[in-house]
Formats: structure tokens, C-alpha cells, sequence
């Protein structure tokens, strides 16, 4: 007796009966998920009301320029700072005080300066100097408080009054802020060379306290422990960066238009020779391996006797010159590993997988034709990628103005340490009829940060999470739609019996109205799901960012289950949502009920799925591998000056891979954009496949709609007509 299946056959579900009037998307439909397209539409409505709101309140100009402590922008143009664009501060030692991440001010008087201070000198100094040279005030009163021009006032009151800083050391502007100039020689921390200075309170200080109090104010201002000397290395090599753009933009952008001709190419000739293109491709990529192994082979040999060569990357740690690493042998001895294992998970997947490659290749070819009848769905991304753009522009500036919503808070600061009203809050105003002047001699009413008391302010946090969750929504929704629209066009080619005669006409702009007007609340509804996963995911990766120092390997151990749990989450439900809207356009049903027959129309041919799809996903995988590749060689031969013909017009670079990797990563993404487009198309017609074979068996009441090819390597044949079987005779005669 046969054993009987674990698994009873409805367990997924009965497999789609005929249905005689089915001839493909269903044109007679209602509108679905109705309660969610309202909620959608209202979403959208407070979405702009909250972006209304915030440029209302918000200022720009808070973010992008630095404010002096009497709350005026360092550098705007129309005022009297206008040509001050640096914010200097008094005594930057203060702010090495651990309570100024705290109350997010530092504790000294911050002016708007048009330059930095290019040497080391203290008040004393000055004054001392000034009697036989005025030129040292002049130099010096440009650091202290406007209108200030009594050098013969007492340090000790100059200093009570805050008048003029202390002291003034070298610096540079970074951030929009003056940083002392710190050089590292020999592993030893300097300032114009120097290791210690005087503070202008006679006292000898180390240029060590000086570092840690610019840490603190890039903490402060960014939000990050980095050291002060890190970043400003790092800014270093970002204006390298912009530089290298700006004299390569050119022939970068001759780059992605090689690699979108490309593209275009390579997707028209599938409409021929899909079979041979794909092989091409796969024996290409085992080509290109297997030399890039053997070039890494050579490369470790030549290397390996020579000395030096036999550093670790760990030794030499981060280096901008990508060619020091290329003169170590383990560099070479990893790419080879790498390219090896490559090859080999290349060379089984083509073995154990042979036929099942043979009917993805089918289904390509049968993509291409279906591009090939609908040309226009090759632009379609043109659209989504133009949304996704306003779409991402609104939340950046409604981010901006959310962010700078605050109004100037101002705070008593006191050079004295028993001052009992530091760090309260004050008006600018009154204060100097206050009695904090009189009970706390030289105190001032200075700005300290934006902020508010009322319900708007207290609640900007809030509205910013709002925003972002939005903003997910509306992605997510564009890409939907886009998905959706594509499905409709590509099934309607499916369920056409004679191809192309009885496609009908305008597809791509009937799936699209189709999915406009009748499918916004499904679409809304899939799009809302996949956009709280990402949103949870966001949380996760903000906590993880903010618990890294923590020693808790508990809350280390959970958070990484939980960032895993929710990626593998968030793809499921991108491949069940894309599936679900490939339904959607062809039977126009809501969205929990044709994800429920996809995800059981995909269980029932379990095996077709988990090969079929990911081999298809494999095959465009290495049209795009192939596409950004080629060009990303050519690029590193033009970029490297190894092309005899143009190698005098090639531009002056101080990092030769940053217009490389930008050419390779933006062919990559023109590349994927195209095979978006291609990948849905087999999607709907691997979908419309299924069905095909559950609907139909081939005989003269219900014949296959997949085409001949298909056919041919399932053993699948359609019964003719008699009046066709004569007219066949008769042709044949």
C-alpha cells in the first residue's frame, strides 16, 4: 500500500478551478481594503499639515549656521556677522566640564570671528606687548566682544567682565567652529609645535586638556564620542574626496550613461537570445573568476618572497591609499580565497541545478518577449524613482524644520563657582535689572541652546518618529504601486492566447489605472505592514548605536536576536507583499486574501519556487554583476591612465578609487533598476505559470497560455481544433 502524505492537499488550500471566462486581469472589479485607503488619504492630509506646521516654527538657518552666545547667526548674509562665519570660543577649557553634555552648553562667551587664531598669546601678554607695539591689540581685539577697545582696562576685571578670552591659541575651522590645530608627531600631541601653553591665568596647561575639550564640544555638536583629531583628519580626506569629484564628475557621468546603454542593450538582445546571453554571462563570470584567481595566484607568488610583503592588514590598520594594502601578499592570499569559494558555489549550483536553469532561462525568454510586446514598462521606473524623489526631498526639509523648531533659550552663565543661579534660565532682556547681576558680579544672560516649553516643543521628538514612520509609508506605497502596475501589464501579455494579437491595448496605463483606483487601500495596507518592521528595525539600530559601550552582554545578546528575528522578517514580508500584488492585479481582490493565495498557490509547487525563483534571481544577479563590471573595468583602466589614447585626458585624482567606486556603484544601481523591471516580469509570469498549470490541461476547451518553449520542457502540449488540424493538413498538401 502507498504510503499516504503527511500533508493533506487542501492543507494549502484547493488548487484554481476553470473558469471559461477568465481571460487574464479581471476588468470588472471593486474597490479594496477601503478602510484603509481612508485612513491612508488622512495620513496624507496630517502629513502635510505637520510639514505646514513645521516650516511655520522652523528655521533653517539654526542648523546651518553656528549661533553666538547673544543668539545671532555666525555668517548670514544681512547682518552685522554677515561676514563672520566661525563661532570662537572664549575659553574652550571650560568646556572640557563633563556637566556640558548635560546642559548641552558650554560654560565661556562664544563670539562670531571671520578667521581662527593663528598663534599662541594670553591677555597678559597682550597688554604687556601693547605698550610698545599696538599692532598686538589690534590683532587681538578682533576676538573680543564688539565694541570692546579698552586695553588698559584690569585683566582681573576684563576677565570677571569677559570682555576678551584669556588666552588664544592656533586653530582651524571645523564645523563652522574654531578647533585648536592639533598635529601628531612621533606619536606626541602638539599645537604649533608646542606640547603645553599658558592658559592667561598663570597657569602652565597641556595641550592634552585642550583636545579633550574640543572632544567635548564635537560630542556636544554631533552627537559622537569620535576624537577632535579623528575628525578633523577624516576632514581632511573628505575634502580630498570632494575634490577628486569635482574634477572627475564629468567622466563619471559619461560612465553611468556607458553603463544605462549598456542596460538597454543587454535587455533588448534577451528578446532574442536569452539562452545564449544567460550562458554567455554564466561561462563569463566563471571565466572572469578563474583569471582573477590566477592573477591573485601570481600576484601572492611574486610578493611572497620579497620583504615587507609578509605585514598583516592588522598591522598597517586603516590606510586612504588602497595601494599600500596591494603590496601585501595576505591581500592577494584573501581575494584568491574569496574568488575561489565563489567559483566553486558557481560551478555545483550549474551542475545540481541543470534543469532546473533550463526552464528559468525558458521563463527569461519568455520575460524578454513580454518586454519586447511592452516596450513602455522599460520607463516605468523613470516614475517610481520621481515620486520616491519628492517623497524623500518632503521628509528631508519637514526633518529640517521639525529639528529647528525651537525658539533661543537663554541660560545665566557665571565665572563664579558658587553662583547659585548658573545654567537657569533668563531674558536677555531684563537681565541687567535683574539681582543676578548684583549677587553674581560679571554673570550673563548668554544663549545656550533651541528649544520651548509649549505642547509643539515638548512634543518634537514625537513628531519626528511620526515623520519618519510616514515617510516609510509613502516609499513603500510608491514602490507597491509600481509593483503592482507592472504585474497587471505582464499578465495581461500571460493570458493572451495569441500572442501579441490578443494583448489589449495601452497595458501598462489600464494596470496602472487599475491599481490607482481600485487597489490604493491593498496597496496602502501591504505598504503599511513592511513599514513598521523597517520602522522597528530603525529603533533597534539606534539602540544598538547608543548601547555600544555597554558591558551587558544580556542586552547585546537579545538585541542582536531581535535585529536577526526582524531582517528575516522584513524579507519575508517584501517577497509575500510582492507576490500578494501580482494577485491583486490579475483577480483585483484585497490584499489578506490574495496574499493568502499566493503564499498557498507558492506551497502548492514548493520546489518550483525555492529553485526556479532563486535561480532566476542568481541569473539577473550576474547580468547586473556583468554590467557594473565591465564598466567598473573600463573605469579603472581610464582612471589609472592605462589607455594609450585618451590617458591625457584623464583628470588629476588624489584617490583614484573614489570616482572607480562611484562609477561601479552607480552602474550597479542603473543596472538593477532595469532588471527591476525584468525580475517582476518573471514574477508575474512564474505566477501566472502556476496557475496556468492548475487552470488548464492542454485540450481544446482549456489550453495552456504559457508558451511553447515552456511547454516543450514540461512534455506539455496544447490539442488543436479540428478546423485547425485540417487547415494543417491542407497546408501541408
Amino acid at each position: 500500500m502507498a504510503r499516504k502524505s503527511a500533508i493533506p492537499p487542501s492543507y494549502y488550500g484547493e488548487p484554481h478551478k476553470f473558469d471559461p471566462t477568465f481571460r487574464g486581469p479581471v476588468h470588472h472589479r471593486g474597490c479594496t481594503d477601503v478602510l484603509c485607503c481612508v485612513i491612508f488619504v488622512i495620513v496624507i492630509l496630517g502629513y502635510i499639515v505637520l510639514g505646514t506646521v513645521a516650516w511655520m516654527h522652523g528655521d533653517p538657518r539654526k542648523v546651518v549656521y553656528p549661533t553666538d552666545s547673544y543668539g545671532q547667526f555666525c555668517g548670514q548674509q544681512g547682518t552685522p556677522n554677515a561676514n563672520k562665519a566661525i563661532l570662537f570660543y572664549f575659553n574652550i577649557l571650560q568646556c572640557a566640564n563633563p556637566t556640558v553634555l548635560i546642559n548641552l552648553q558650554c560654560p565661556t562667551t562664544q563670539l562670531c570671528v571671520s578667521k581662527c587664531p593663528d598663534r599662541f598669546a594670553t591677555y597678559i601678554d597682550m597688554q604687556y606687548n601693547y605698550r610698545r607695539n599696538k599692532s598686538y591689540w589690534e590683532y587681538y581685539k578682533q576676538f573680543c566682544k564688539p565694541g570692546f577697545n579698552n586695553p588698559d582696562k584690569p585683566v582681573s576685571q576684563v576677565l570677571r567682565d569677559e570682555d576678551c578670552p584669556s588666552m588664544i591659541v592656533p586653530s582651524r575651522p571645523f564645523l563652522q567652529r574654531c578647533f585648536p590645530d592639533f598635529i601628531t608627531r612621533n606619536g606626541i600631541l602638539t599645537v604649533a609645535n608646542q606640547t603645553s601653553f599658558k592658559d592667561g591665568h598663570g597657569k602652565i596647561r597641556s595641550v592634552v586638556d585642550l583636545r579633550d575639550a574640543a572632544n567635548k564640544v564635537t560630542a556636544m555638536q554631533q552627537g559622537t564620542e569620535s576624537g577632535i583629531t579623528s575628525l578633523l583628519d577624516a576632514k581632511e580626506v573628505g575634502i580630498k574626496i570632494f575634490e577628486d569629484y569635482a574634477s572627475s564628475w564629468f567622466w563619471i557621468l559619461i560612465g553611468l550613461v556607458i553603463s544605462m546603454l549598456i542596460s538597454l542593450i543587454f535587455i533588448l538582445l534577451l528578446r532574442f537570445t536569452a539562452g545564449f546571453l544567460f550562458w554567455m554571462v554564466i561561462f563569463g563570470v566563471i571565466a572572469a573568476l578563474g583569471y582573477g584567481i590566477w592573477h591573485c595566484y601570481w600576484e601572492y607568488s611574486s610578493l611572497k618572497g620579497k620583504p615587507d610583503s609578509d605585514i598583516t592588514i592588522s598591522d598597517i590598520g586603516f590606510q586612504t591609499d588602497f595601494r599600500v594594502y596591494l603590496q601585501l601578499s595576505q591581500t592577494w592570499l584573501i581575494f584568491m580565497i574569496s574568488l575561489a569559494v565563489i567559483e566553486a558555489i558557481i560551478i555545483l549550483v550549474l551542475i545540481f541545478l541543470r534543469n532546473r536553469v533550463r526552464i528559468a532561462i525558458a521563463l527569461l525568454k519568455e520575460g524578454s518577449k513580454a518586454i519586447g510586446c511592452i516596450m513602455s514598462t522599460l520607463f516605468y521606473p523613470i516614475i517610481t524613482f520621481l515620486l520616491l524623489a519628492i517623497c524623500i526631498a518632503y521628509w528631508a526639509v519637514t526633518a529640517v524644520f521639525l529639528a529647528s523648531s525651537g525658539d533661543a533659550v537663554y541660560k545665566v552663565m557665571s565665572t563664579l563657582p558658587n553662583c547659585k543661579y548658573t545654567n537657569l534660565t533668563c531674558d536677555p532682556e531684563t537681565f541687567s535689572q535683574s539681582n543676578v547681576t548684583k549677587l553674581c558680579p560679571g554673570s550673563q544672560c548668554t544663549f545656550a541652546f533651541y528649544g520651548g516649553e509649549s505642547l509643539y516643543h515638548r512634543y518634537i521628538f514625537v513628531l519626528q518618529l511620526c515623520n519618519l514612520l510616514v515617510f516609510l509609508w509613502l516609499v513603500n506605497f510608491t514602490i507597491a504601486l509600481g509593483q503592482c502596475t507592472l504585474a497587471g501589464a505582464f499578465a495581461s501579455y500571460y493570458w493572451a492566447l495569441r500572442k501579441p494579437a490578443d494583448i489589449p491595448p495601452c497595458p501598462l496605463a489600464s494596470s496602472f489605472g487599475r491599481a490607482l483606483r481600485y487597489h490604493t487601500g491593498s496597496l496602502a495596507f501591504g505598504a503599511l505592514i513592511l513599514s513598521i518592521v523597517q520602522f522597528i528595525r530603525i529603533i533597534l539600530e539606534y539602540l544598538d548605536h547608543k548601547l555600544k559601550g555597554a558591558h551587558n552582554a544580556f542586552t547585546r545578546f537579545l538585541l542582536c536576536c531581535l535585529k536577526c528575528c526582524f531582517w528575516c522578517l522584513e524579507h519575508f514580508i517584501k517577497f509575500m507583499n510582492r507576490n500578494a500584488y501580482i494577485m491583486i492585479s490579475i483577480y483585483g481582490k484585497n490584499f489578506c486574501a490574495s496574499a493568502r493565495d499566493a503564499f498557498f498557490l507558492l506551497m502548492r509547487n514548493v520546489m518550483r519556487v525555492a529553485v526556479l525563483d532563486k535561480v532566476t534571481d542568481f541569473l539577473l544577479f550576474l547580468g547586473k554583476l556583468l554590467i557594473s563590471g565591465s564598466v567598473g573595468v573600463l573605469a579603472f583602466f581610464f582612471f589609472t591612465r592605462q589607455i594609450p589614447v585618451i590617458q591625457e585626458e584623464v583628470p588629476s585624482l588624489n584617490y583614484y578609487w573614489v570616482p572607480l567606486l562611484t562609477v561601479i556603484f552607480g552602474s550597479y544601481m542603473i543596472a538593477h533598476g532595469f532588471f527591476n523591471v525584468y525580475a517582476m516580469c518573471v514574477d508575474t509570469l512564474f505566477l501566472c505559470f502556476l496557475l496556468d498549470l492548475e487552470k488548464n490541461n492542454g485540450s481544446v476547451s482549456r489550453p495552456y497560455y504559457m508558451g511553447s518553449s515552456l511547454r516543450a520542457i514540461l512534455n506539455k502540449k496544447n490539442h488543436k481544433r479540428p478546423e485547425e488540424k485540417k487547415k494543417g493538413r491542407q497546408q501541408k498538401k
